[in-house]
């Protein structure tokens, strides 16, 4: 392999486009190559005229091509991303890595029998006020957890739901939980460590839609630490998803860019992200900024051969969780993530 890592997207629609954007600001170490779905002018607009288009199928064949940016909708990550392990390429799959626990667990398989990079994007962990929070509560200067706290109250209007009509289902992963609120379900697991059981309810208040729209849950960390989530596309006019952990010691809140609230005596606040926009109203806000910061990540992992920061293994361990979630709303029962 050159040094220069040679990507290619399958699916260049709007988070495709995300990709491709992001990739620009890490040219020429890595380049777009190849990409299905969307079209030529697309590439152009996003600085790479010189991108083949190719079918779907041909991608992970396409010469030059290293890595294959998975941005298909959700309920073909799993297949999607198979394919190009099989292929003997690289992956970076758009979240969530799979919609089943059963898929997500095949994935972190073959990428250890083949060796390959498989990361997942989770770019809210490499925002610096996270990954400070996450280093001081490791280190013990935050004191032990004992109630954490994650929304997700965004808004998405009929516009948004009639363009991808995947979004609509529950098969399809369009659901609150599972599209919206899996950065925050991430961090959250990130943050306070595994959760032994869930309780949850889910509604679909305000489409008219098989997905819902609405999802409360209750967790236990195996800590012992009690926490809740909740996430929305039915709150208009929408509001910065937030994280919030209540330890022995004090209490720390996050938003999006920016730390809401930090009383912890003798550990200063940590700066926050630049650049970082919420998506409470509009997807298109969030921009390309954490998307270039785990592109960077990934480009080292595999120049290297080290593990990504967000490794498909990882990824995988947030999808058991929302999958307890959904599964303790559809029971009415008491649901422990392992068993999943």
């Amino acid at each position: 392999m050159s040094d220069e890592v040679g990507v290619g997207i399958l699916g260049l629609g709007g988070i495709g486009l995300t990709h491709a954007r992001a990739l620009r600001e890490l040219a020429p170490d890595l380049r777009l190559r190849a990409f299905s779905g969307g079209d030529a002018a697309r590439a152009q607009e996003a600085g790479w005229p010189e991108a083949v288009q190719v079918e779907p199928d041909e991608l992970a064949d396409t010469p030059g091509v290293d890595v294959v940016a998975i941005c298909s909708p959700s309920e073909q990550h799993a297949a999607h991303a198979l394919a190009a392990l099989n292929a003997g390429r690289h992956v970076v799959v758009e979240k969530p890595l799979a919609l089943q626990v059963s898929d997500a667990e095949r994935i972190v398989a073959l990428a250890t029998e083949t060796g390959a990079v498989a990361a997942v994007i989770s770019q809210r962990r490499l925002e610096p006020e996270y990954a400070a929070l996450q280093e001081a509560l490791a280190a013990g200067s935050l004191g032990q957890i004992r109630l954490a706290t994650t929304q997700v109250h965004w808004w998405r209007d009929e516009e948004y739901y009639q363009a991808a009509p995947w979004r609509t289902a529950m098969a399809g992963g369009g659901g609150s939980l599972m599209n919206q609120g899996v950065h925050n379900v991430d961090l959250l697991r990130w943050l306070c460590g595994p959760v032994t059981d869930v309780t949850a309810q889910y509604g679909t208040l305000a489409h008219a839609m098989d997905a819902e729209d609405t999802t409360v849950a209750t967790l236990r960390f195996a800590s012992g630490a009690l926490g809740m989530i909740s996430t929305s596309t039915a709150t208009p006019p929408g509001s910065p998803a937030t994280v919030t952990l209540h330890t022995d010691r004090g209490v720390v809140e996050l938003g999006q860019g920016e730390v809401l609230r930090w009383d912890m005596q003798g550990v200063p606040a940590p700066t926050a992200a630049s650049g970082i926009s919420s998506g409470a109203a509009d997807p298109r806000a969030i921009g390309i900024a954490g998307h270039v910061q785990q592109w960077g990540d990934v480009l080292t992992a595999i120049r290297t051969g080290g593990a990504p920061v967000v490794s498909a293994a990882d990824g995988a361990e947030t999808v058991r969780l929302l999958c307890a979630v959904y599964r303790a709303a559809e029971t009415g029962r008491t649901v422990r993530p392992e068993e999943l």
